[in-house]
């Protein structure tokens, strides 16, 4: 019997839902390092799902690993990233948005909700939805259900972001093993696989994918006041984070903080070996 038909329960899995198309995300998960594979999740919308070895094979809990992939991928980048993750006992999930704090909820498996209302606020404020009707539908998954479940709740929160944009491939199902979910998302006509390709095409890729945005003048590469603003930053708080990935032997936060760090440190570089007027 494989990892994922165990039957304790249904087998840890998740998703990666960026505000953005597929042509700006495949540069930034590439420096995850994770096998993934990228697909369009309707307009301004793409949807990465990851091979998930991490909580398979490392057992690793799937929400920290997903909260620290959603994280480094929003570091640095003009667009939200959204984890949705789910296990045995529980799902949830974690917004990330540039280097403000990430903002998550949960819910228990039989659809207890088990977060804070303050979270579902914040959600709807940085994805720009409608904060009457929108917020009300939000605020009816954080309340009493009994006729729901988790995985319920993970639905009814994708239903709210229909109107946002996002229309997820029928077969990415929140709940489904994570393999079933890959296979459903290769045979998607525009399905793309993430693989690492090597730090210096990674590095080239997401330069070129960004550098023409509003974010130009902050990258390292710029060596403006900016950029050396934002590289120490960085390293100020990429060390904390990958000190604590380390301590809770957590790869998903370790990975977010080795990111912060080694984009910092670069910033730095490239403002030390600047020609000085």
């Amino acid at each position: 019997m494989s990892t994922e038909d165990r039957a304790t329960g249904p087998a840890p899995g998740g998703l990666l839902l960026c505000r953005a198309d597929p042509a700006s995300v495949a540069p930034a998960a590439q420096l995850l390092r994770e096998p993934m594979v990228l697909t369009r999740a309707g307009p301004g919308w793409s949807a990465l799902v990851p091979e998930g070895r991490p909580w398979l094979d490392g057992g690793e809990p799937v929400d920290r690993v997903l909260a620290g992939w959603a994280t480094a991928l929003a570091v640095g980048a003009p667009w939200p990233v959204l984890a949705l993750w789910w296990d045995a006992d529980r799902a949830g999930y974690t917004l990330a948005a540039g280097f403000r704090r990430p903002v998550g909820y949960v819910w228990l498996a039989n659809g207890t909700p088990a977060g804070e209302d303050e979270a579902m606020r914040t959600f709807a404020a940085r994805l720009g939805l409608d904060p009457v009707h929108d917020m009300q539908a939000l605020e009816h998954l954080t309340a009493p259900d009994t006729g729901a479940d988790a995985r319920a709740r993970l639905r009814g929160l994708l239903a709210v972001l229909t109107r946002a944009g996002l229309t997820l491939p029928p077969d990415l199902t929140p709940g489904a093993a994570s393999g079933r979910l890959r296979a459903a998302a290769r045979v998607r006509p525009d399905a793309e696989e993430i693989e690492w390709p090597g730090r210096r095409d990674a590095l080239r890729a997401a330069r070129d994918a960004v550098g023409s945005t509003r974010l130009g003048p902050w990258l390292p590469w710029a060596a403006t006041p900016k950029a050396r603003v934002l590289a120490l930053t960085q390293v100020a708080a990429g060390l904390p984070l990958t000190a604590w990935g380390l301590r809770h032997r957590s790869g998903g936060w370790l990975v977010a903080g080795a990111l912060l760090l080694a984009h910092g440190a670069l910033g730095l570089v490239y403002d030390l070996a600047r020609p000085r007027d």
